[in-house]
């Protein structure tokens, strides 16, 4: 049997997805952000990826994250959470994962456009590969099928 290296893939949430589970769980499920980790990396290896889930609510450091997955042609699946409605910085980090050619896509638990007003503008999806929102965690799920057929 050929022992094929794993791509690795780096799931990055913004600010507080840490507190899945507790946060608007009507809006955001129950289900805690360990699960979140756990499904990632379970469905990432059924697709022969090696997924690596960060969260942060520092938009800095989300730009740094980028800039290393461009670094390392490293394919992205974002929550930017709030971010996304205005971190122009994050926008343009985003834009150099896809300038190294590897896929970046962005995904919501929510739908942000069947929300409030200020939600429905994101800065993020015209630099995204893709988008998908309002599917729960599953979400997360066709995100890392995305990724495993544009890569």
């Amino acid at each position: 049997m050929e022992n094929k290296q794993l791509k690795k893939v780096l799931v990055v949430n913004g600010p507080n997805l840490g507190r899945l589970g507790v946060r608007q769980p009507d809006v955001y499920g129950s289900e805690n952000f360990e699960t979140l980790c756990e499904r990632c990396e379970k469905w990432g290896a059924n697709l022969g990826l090696k997924v690596e889930v960060r969260q942060t609510d520092d938009e800095a450091q989300m730009v740094h994250w980028m800039h290393e997955a461009a670094d390392t042609h490293t394919p992205v699946v974002m929550n930017p959470a709030a971010f996304t409605h205005y971190s122009y910085a994050l926008a343009d980090a985003a834009h150099m994962v896809l300038d190294a050619g590897v896929p970046l896509m962005e995904v919501h638990i929510s739908n942000p456009a069947a929300r409030d007003a200020f939600r429905k503008i994101s800065v993020i999806s015209p630099v995204a590969t893709g988008t998908i929102t309002g599917m729960g965690l599953y979400g997360y799920k066709l995100a890392l099928e995305a990724v495993a057929y544009l890569i």
